[in-house]
């Protein structure tokens, strides 16, 4: 049975006499800083020199520094910086600043869990890790909620490293949503899972297949977007707000025959047997290995692949239809 942590679980005041330090200030960054400012705790943003994001933590009432000064300060260091940037920033700014009893945080387990980061042996190393995008969990706390949080406990140097992350884990609203316990290997490869073969790699690639053999059949690419691509949040509000069976209560009974009928003719099992692959590819570290040496040779791979994706035609056909939806505010629509 899976043990979930609620706010009457945390104790905030384990964090309140200690000093937080956020490494990073993007879409994850910038939430856990306010969140956790907004908390009542103290704060620090760690950036490089010359960071773009800068002045703009300052202008939201933050303390910015360094990263290795913000390291050097805190005692409790919260990294949220890119997975592939992580070990470097460790190495330089993190690792000669940290005196045992120190906590090193993450949201994401992949740097622990393929060793491109091994802490020493006298800190404190856990995940609280955010089951959403950083600007969901800013707009979950603001509004008196949250987003639901993973906590995992890797070292525990000073016998309250649960107890530090359950408390940082409501500092940034995850416990009024629920934080479920899980160690940084289930995390990290579920998560890798999750993304390459259902939420981004597996949904794009139906998506962009949906529209390819709609459009080659003659229907008007403005169609098939609508039916392949802008519906489908709509189908997953749906799934999120009470799962499948909602969903199908929710859609006509023509569309859910067709569910039941089609879903098994576009997910065979050569399709369960590649995703087996693709799991057992990153189980092994095979995917990892690739990752981190593709960004060792500045990414030619990546940055091809994401060139040839930009220019695909539902892009196109998106990107104008969106412009005109005077609803959609938000910047890259």
């Amino acid at each position: 049975m899976a043990v979930m942590y609620y706010e009457k679980d945390c104790d905030l005041g384990a964090l309140r006499s200690k000093t937080i330090a956020v490494i990073g200030y993007g879409s994850q960054g910038h939430a856990h800083a306010l969140n956790a400012k907004e908390s009542g705790l103290k704060v620090i943003v760690g950036l490089y020199e010359g960071s773009p994001s800068w002045k703009r933590a300052e202008a939201a009432g933050l303390t910015v520094k360094t990263a290795a000064d913000a390291a050097k300060e805190a005692d409790f260091i919260m990294i949220l910086i890119n997975d592939e940037k992580q070990a470097r920033l460790y190495q330089e700014s993190i690792k000669p600043n940290l005196k045992p009893g120190k906590t090193l945080a993450f949201a994401h387990g992949f740097n622990i869990h393929f060793g491109q980061i091994v802490p020493p042996a006298d800190i404190n190393v856990v995940m609280i890790a955010p089951k959403g995008p950083g600007h969901t969990v800013r707009e979950q706390y603001q509004a008196g909620a949250g987003v639901p949080c993973l906590i995992a406990v890797q070292q525990d140097a000073t016998g309250d490293a649960k107890r530090l992350g359950l408390a940082y884990a409501a500092a940034i609203g995850g416990a009024r949503a629920g934080v479920l316990e899980t160690t940084f290997k289930e995390e990290t490869e579920t998560d890798l899972f999750g993304e390459q073969a259902v939420l981004c790699g597996g949904v794009s690639a139906l998506m962009k297949c949906g529209f390819e053999v709609l459009t080659e059949a003659g229907y008007q690419p403005e169609s098939a977007y609508f039916e392949v691509m802008h519906e489908m949040k709509l189908i997953i509000d749906l799934v999120n707000r009470g799962g499948l069976s909602f969903m199908r209560y929710s859609i006509s009974d023509t569309a859910e025959y067709g569910d039941y009928v089609t879903g098994p003719k576009i997910i065979t099992e050569e399709t369960k047997n590649t995703m087996r692959q693709v799991l057992k590819d990153i189980q092994t570290g095979k995917f990892a290995r690739e990752w981190i040496l593709e960004n060792q040779v500045n990414r030619p791979n990546f940055n091809r692949l994401r060139a040839i994706e930009a220019a695909h035609p539902i892009e196109k056909v998106g990107k104008e239809l969106r412009g005109m939806m005077t609803w959609l505010q938000k910047p890259n629509a």
